[in-house]
């Protein structure tokens, strides 16, 4: 049930954590009014909030697509065995993602191609995995596609502010072994990865972040990255994460590409949504409004 067919292309959910991120929605979201959250609980709660203590609930989850014969893996995650001391809940993690990889039917060395929306810590993490003391690709067959603004951006050597936040150590451990091993593929702007899929810069969130889009027949979907970190931005499109690099060229991003996708009737797969992970959205108004959810059943 954790597999959907859209065009020629299944998608494969593939789970590493959800529940809450331990952020109440003033954290996460500054700025934005708390009415906004107090309209909606009815229907937030308790896949997106939780019930009594307002935590923002969210996915980590990787998107697996078999497309024109190859295996793509859309997004990482956090990881196994990292040091992430800026988020302790992170730190040394030990999680089940292999197998739930394996449960999808992939073995790490049948994946063709890793796409890294961008370069936050919890889209890399698994990028390579420990053994025997060191970092190593954990798909050591794919070319790993990653965008050049934000290899630039997130390399410490060149930003040494990276060093201080909470990507701390990601570079290291999650993308130059990668790059040692010569697996890493730079693009920007646009890129085709083939018949299906595009990948397309989303900048604002970080200054290379991107979405891939599927067109397949007559069927489109938009794997939105972290364009969205809870549904209530669709009918919000104003409002940002505490995440967002450049929350004025976000806001214009999300707001386009929502409108790409209520105009093509496009499944919207964020990279965080928990519950039933996809929707779909149309224009209402000023804004968007979610026409309906799934494929998915609720995590």
């Amino acid at each position: 049930m954790n597999e959907i067919t859209i065009g020629d292309v299944t998608v494969a959910r593939v789970e590493e954590l959800h529940g809450p991120v331990g952020m109440t929605p003033e954290q996460f979201f500054p700025g934005w009014p708390d009415r906004d959250w107090q309209d909606n609980r009815h229907w937030l709660v308790p896949d997106h909030l939780g019930a009594e203590d307002r935590i923002v609930q969210v996915a980590f989850q990787t998107f697996a697509l078999r497309s024109e014969g190859r295996i793509i893996l859309v997004d990482t995650g956090i990881g196994n065995d990292k040091t992430r001391s800026a988020v302790p809940a992170w730190d040394h993690l030990s999680s089940g993602y292999l197998d739930n990889l394996a449960r999808a039917g992939i073995r790490p060395e049948e994946v063709d191609l890793v796409i890294n929306t961008h370069l936050h810590v919890d889209h890399i993490g698994w990028n390579t995995r420990l053994e025997g003391g060191r970092w190593v690709p954990t798909f050591p067959n794919a070319t790993y596609l990653m965008p050049r603004l934000d290899v630039e951006h997130f390399d410490p050597s060149k930003n040494p502010d990276i060093a201080n936040g909470v990507n701390a150590g990601a570079f290291e451990d999650s993308v130059e072994p990668i790059r040692a091993a010569g697996l890493v593929q730079l693009w920007e702007g646009e890129h085709t990865v083939d018949g299906n899929l595009r990948l397309v810069a989303a900048p604002g969130h970080t200054p290379g972040a991107s979405v891939l889009q599927l067109t397949s027949g007559t069927d489109r979907a938009l794997f939105a990255g972290d364009l969205m970190h809870t549904p209530l931005q669709v009918s919000h499109p104003d409002h940002h994460s505490c995440f967002c690099e450049d929350p004025a060229t976000a806001r214009t991003t999300r707001r386009d590409l929502l409108g790409w996708a209520a105009d093509n009737t496009a499944l919207v797969l964020p990279a965080h949504f928990s519950g039933q992970t996809a929707l779909e959205v149309v224009r209402s108004g000023s804004a968007f409004a979610i026409k309906d959810w799934g494929p998915f059943p609720a995590y």
